[in-house]
């Protein structure tokens, strides 16, 4: 396995244990093994999960069973989270979760194989489609979560934190497609919320990192970083609708 020496030293162990594990259960079904995410950017936080896919030709019971207990030990001791993606699905995933995938195409490391994602192209429009989808589908979720959890702020707190990974997501992916791509999801989102005229802007995005690091919040801060998101969301929405069709 390639070295991930960037990683905590425990979360190396467990990546390594794991990928041996797929590697002695799945045999020459096994295609490739991709770490995605923060952990392939080595800037994993305390409660970030450790995204792994593997990739594989057959997916079969036997197999799931063997690598149960591999799993759940990962997912105990480094919040380990595993898709598994057959080979033939590859590019059928790509072109129904663009946004997802282009994060993952920007940001990933293969442990094991080859990359599953050379030579495949994320449709223009199709990105448009789902940035769309995902940007008013979260808007209506946090209505939803505001709603049910607005007088327990803890609760709150998650709902921030839950919410500004794939807002971020959303903000790399329209920069990319209005042609100025960032370094990385955080500074995407920051690059989109800064210029914007009102500075109190500036402390919405020192919250929404706060909750994404401790998944807390000072008191009386949730429910306004809350509704900001909703706003957000908005804003990237009109940004995306404007943007002119694949020619």
């Amino acid at each position: 396995m390639p070295a991930t020496h960037d990683l905590p030293a425990h979360v190396d162990r467990i990546l390594e244990d794991f990928v041996a594990t797929a590697r002695k259960v799945c045999g020459d079904a096994l295609r490739s093994v991709v770490l995605y995410g923060s952990g392939a950017e080595g800037r994993l936080r305390a409660t970030s999960d450790v995204n792994l896919i593997l990739v594989l030709t057959e997916f079969t019971p036997e197999m799931a069973d063997a690598l149960r207990e591999s799993l759940r030990v990962g997912q105990a001791a480094a919040r380990l989270a595993v898709m598994f993606l057959l080979e033939s699905e590859v590019s059928s995933a790509v072109n129904a979760y663009p946004v997802k995938y282009a994060d993952i195409v920007h940001r990933h490391r293969i442990l094991h194989g080859s990359n599953p994602f050379a030579g495949l192209s994320i449709s223009r429009d199709a990105c448009v489609f789902r940035l769309k989808q995902v940007l008013l589908n979260l808007r209506l979720r946090l209505r939803s979560h505001y709603v049910l959890r607005g007088l327990n702020e803890e609760q709150l707190a998650l709902v921030v934190a839950d919410a500004a990974g794939p807002l971020r997501s959303c903000a790399a992916t329209l920069l990319e497609l209005e042609g100025h791509p960032a370094s990385s999801p955080k500074e995407a989102l920051e690059q989109i919320v800064l210029p914007l005229e009102d500075p109190s802007w500036r402390d919405v995005v020192s919250h929404f990192s706060e909750a994404r690091e401790t998944r807390r919040l000072q008191p009386g801060v949730a429910g306004n970083t809350l509704f900001r998101l909703m706003e957000l969301t908005q804003l990237m929405f009109s940004r995306v609708s404007s943007l002119p069709k694949e020619p």
